[in-house]
């Protein structure tokens, strides 16, 4: 069975970074593109980051680069989001993600992933 577990939401400053987690069961990163949505209240969930097993470089949303790192842990099967220089957003939440047979331009679909966490939750504001 299949489990992904976020952590390390909460409130931040603008200007300020935060760390999320996901620690990942049932699963090998060898075999799965992971990735971090995030959705808004009333807005579609929105790519923000996936690395690919096959290629081992990140994609980001053009929104995130340069401020957003994704790194995965493969020994502790934990996908890690570094998020600094944060801007203003309303409480949103950032969810991870895990699929297979995805390609470069499909990682950013959310109907590619077969598993889901339950989200953590990140505000930004002063």
């Amino acid at each position: 069975q299949v489990q992904l577990v976020e952590s390390g939401g909460g409130l931040v400053q603008p200007g300020g970074s935060l760390r999320l987690s996901c620690v990942a069961s049932g699963l090998s990163f060898r075999n799965y593109a992971m990735a971090w949505f995030r959705q808004a209240p009333g807005k579609e969930r929105e790519f923000v980051a996936a690395i690919r097993p096959q290629s081992g470089y990140p994609s980001y949303r053009d929104y995130v680069k340069g401020r957003f790192t994704l790194h995965k842990d493969t020994a502790k099967n934990t996908l890690f989001l570094q998020m600094n220089s944060l801007k203003f957003e309303e409480p949103t939440v950032y969810y991870c993600a895990a699929g297979q047979g995805l390609i470069l331009w499909t990682v950013a679909d959310p109907g590619r992933y077969a598993y889901w966490g339950q989200g953590a939750q990140v505000t930004v504001s002063s």
